[in-house]
């Protein structure tokens, strides 16, 4: 018992060694972090928040030759784009919301899956889906959104073509397109993830929570992870990671930081990020917490960042047990694995019967 608590801490804390170049992550941060500095000096902060989140498909670079990966990041962006739409038209009516969250999260599921996309794989699809459905509802300013978080996303992809001619990306094997075959699997992961996340941002909005947004975020996040070990600890990761955050957060939020301030930080916290995300999540928490802070507190006028600060501990732990409770019926049940055979021997079965009248 006593060896198996030191072998979880040492996986909880223990530093991964993955070598990751450091190129990599500064342009990750550069890509982030730009529109939102430019916003800074035209004194359009928000307007280059949203800019930065589009940027963020920066993150979904695959480590190909330039071709495949512009391809991806171009997919992605109007991936980004259509969540943004469907949070942002969806909030015109109060309960529609978390029904716009599902179905987002259930095309975005599917397609990830299907197109074997690698992490962070259709979380930050959710966090644009949330991020929009938190704005404020003004359809005449919806179109000026799009194109703000269209411009983020193009400026990732004109980031990193530069850097891929820069790095000699061509240089690497040629990309085969791989795909996964187990469409049923898909679909019914898509339908359960969906069903956990659009589920509990209706839960926190039944509970009239202050910032119920932050709960579909974590739960996708604990679901993310591929076995059971991982969403165990990708659960205590984003509890310890957030309350050490909220920490950083709160001093730097206690010195009143004026725009150009917040947006070299977040470049700065970009950087941390994408050099930790890798090697150990919780320590990448401590500084994905500040960032996405940051994040709400220009996209939502109408909670303070003092009350962002009081009440994101409790969001965050509430979404991240019901993330751990729709983690545990996956990995640690197998109705979906039996639900997807019995559909596999209908689909054979109709197959052959066709066949037959042929």
């Amino acid at each position: 018992m006593l060896s198996k608590a030191r072998r979880l801490f040492k996986d909880l804390f223990t530093l991964n060694d993955v070598k990751r170049p450091w190129h990599l992550s500064f342009i990750a941060a550069l890509c982030v972090g730009l529109p939102a500095i430019i916003g800074a000096a035209l004194e359009q902060f928000p307007q280059g928040m949203l800019a930065s989140l589009g940027a963020m498909v920066v993150l979904y670079m695959p480590n190909t030759r330039t071709a495949h990966r512009i391809v991806t990041l171009s997919l992605c962006s109007f991936g980004f784009i259509f969540c943004f739409m469907v949070g942002s038209l969806s909030t015109f009516v109060s309960w529609l919301p978390p029904f716009a969250l599902s179905l987002a999260m259930f095309l975005v599921v599917i397609m990830s899956r299907y197109y074997l996309l690698p992490p962070p794989g259709s979380f930050f699809f959710v966090l644009v889906t949330t991020i929009s459905i938190a704005m404020p509802f003004d359809l005449p300013s919806l179109p000026t959104n799009i194109g703000l978080l269209a411009i983020g996303g193009m400026t990732s992809c004109v980031a990193c073509f530069v850097y891929s001619l820069l790095t000699g990306a061509n240089t690497l094997p040629k990309t085969e397109i791989k795909l996964d075959a187990r469409v049923n699997a898909i679909v019914l992961e898509a339908l359960f993830v969906s069903v956990f996340v659009g589920g509990s941002y209706g839960i926190a909005l039944a509970l009239q929570m202050n910032n119920p947004y932050w709960v579909p975020i974590s739960c996708a996040a604990i679901l993310q992870g591929a076995t059971f070990r991982q969403v165990w600890h990708r659960k205590i990761h984003r509890i310890m990671g957030t309350l050490v955050g909220m920490l950083l957060a709160s001093a730097i939020f206690f010195f009143h930081p004026n725009a150009w301030v917040l947006a070299f930080l977040i470049l700065i916290l970009q950087f941390a990020i994408e050099m930790l995300i890798a090697k150990n999540y919780g320590y990448a928490v401590i500084f994905i917490t500040p960032l996405t802070v940051i994040m709400a507190e220009v996209t939502n006028t109408q909670v303070s960042p003092a009350l962002l600060l009081e009440y994101r501990i409790f969001d965050i732990v509430f979404g991240s047990i019901i993330g751990f409770v729709g983690g545990t019926i996956f990995h640690k049940t197998q109705w979906l694995t039996s639900l997807e055979k019995k559909m596999d021997e209908r689909k054979s079965l109709s197959h052959l019967l066709s066949r037959k009248k042929d």
